[in-house]
């Protein structure tokens, strides 16, 4: 078992290489749709990999005809001893290109800022680092480390990889940054995204109404439909975020489009309310109105298991004997989390260091979190066997 004091000495040494490269990173624009900065993130990534002696496997997205092309995805695996545990974290952000040149890396009171410095720039790093302090300390852990470039938008090219990985693991730590408060995170909410496309038909608004099918009234009544589901089953929320249709005001409007978000904290909940939205999508009010619903993406819940409650326990205890408290909970926002969590590999997020205000103009990462948090991130994985046996991942 590594002596944490050690580690954290270590890790303490490693901290002006932690901003310098935190820095690098927070200053490449890489939005998931912005494939060539998600890229330059893979480099730093995979050479850090390969620092480590990991395997590194690097998958280039081949999109459909039509749809966007994304960055590649990583794979670095590295044999060690103990559980076989996969780490996870994403490259992209939701920042348009720009972002970051409009507001570049900056340090002020204690405080990181610029785009993706929490989410998850620093949750990236604080792994890397992590590993690299336990093979300092002559640690090294059966690590498989997944660097994927697009959870920002469902994960839709990298799901089914993470899906072919997780089972043969026996635990899965995911690289997000603690909540504000410093909180871990062991339950999530499933989600579903939505598209739904109304399709009427068009005619003059002031000499003949009376022939369209207007798509824009259609929506309206999905909307009032979609909004009543909310809190009839605990936790279900669903949202109507995007509208969009019509030409003009004076013609009837022959088409309109939809985007939904539905969110659930159990299976059973979010079963029932994708069934009840499915319902509602192919049963229009207005007659002649034709109506498409497609899923764009999702995650299913991430339910709080005996086996995630007991990594959980461990690091509430490694964090306790680094002298500061530690806490678990559950958030409405989705991760890889979820889908690994589903598929019964014991799972923890959050791990990384204490950020916030994910997603806007004043996300900030507090820096004296990142050495604590990846001294504990680091004796997590050296000790995940008081939590988890060896060999309990299926082949």
């Amino acid at each position: 078992m590594p002596d944490l004091d050690a580690l954290r000495r270590t890790i303490d040494a490693r901290l002006p290489r932690f901003l310098d490269e935190l820095r690098g990173l927070v200053d490449i624009d890489c939005g998931s749709y912005t494939p060539e900065g998600v890229n330059r993130v893979a480099d730093a990534v995979a050479d850090a990999l390969r620092e480590l002696g990991a395997e590194v496997e690097r998958v280039p997205h081949r999109p459909e005809e039509g749809r966007p092309q994304l960055g590649d995805l990583l794979i670095g695996r590295i044999d060690g001893e103990g559980p076989r545990l996969l780490l996870i974290g994403h490259m992209d952000t939701v920042f348009d290109p720009g972002t970051a040149a409009e507001r570049p890396f900056r340090i002020e009171d204690g405080r990181a800022t610029g785009p993706g410095v929490t989410d998850m720039k620093a949750g990236l790093l604080a792994g890397l680092h992590a590993l690299a302090a336990l093979h300092a300390a002559g640690i090294r852990p059966s690590v498989t480390f997944v660097a994927n470039p697009d959870e920002e938008i469902g994960s839709p090219f990298s799901t089914p990889r993470i899906r072919e990985l997780a089972p043969s693991h026996d635990a899965c730590f995911v690289l997000e940054c603690a909540r504000a408060n410093g909180d871990i995170v062991s339950a999530r909410k499933g989600i579903a995204d939505y598209h739904l496309a109304l399709t009427g038909r068009a005619a003059h608004a002031g000499v003949e109404p009376e022939k369209g099918r207007s798509a824009i009234l259609e929506a309206a009544h999905q909307v009032l439909a979609l909004h009543e589901l909310n809190g009839r089953w605990p936790t279900v929320t669903v949202n109507s975020g995007v509208i969009a249709g019509g030409t003009r005001p004076n013609v009837v409007a022959e088409r309109c489009e939809l985007q939904v978000d539905l969110r659930a904290a159990t299976a059973d909940a979010f079963d029932a309310a994708v069934a009840e939205v499915e319902r509602l999508t192919a049963h229009p009010t207005v007659e002649g109105v034709r109506t498409e619903l497609r899923r764009i993406a999702g995650h299913p819940p991430m339910e709080k298991s005996e086996s995630s409650g007991r990594l959980v326990e461990l690091a509430v205890g490694i964090a306790g004997e680094l002298g500061f408290g530690l806490r678990d909970a559950a958030t409405g926002g989705a991760s890889d989390a979820n889908t690994t969590a589903a598929l019964g590999v014991p799972t923890i997020d959050g791990l990384g260091p204490v950020g916030g205000d994910d997603h806007s103009v004043d996300e900030w990462l507090d820096v004296t979190s990142i050495v604590p948090r990846t001294t504990l991130l680091a004796a997590l994985l050296a000790r995940a066997g008081e939590a988890v046996s060896p060999g309990t991942g299926l082949e």
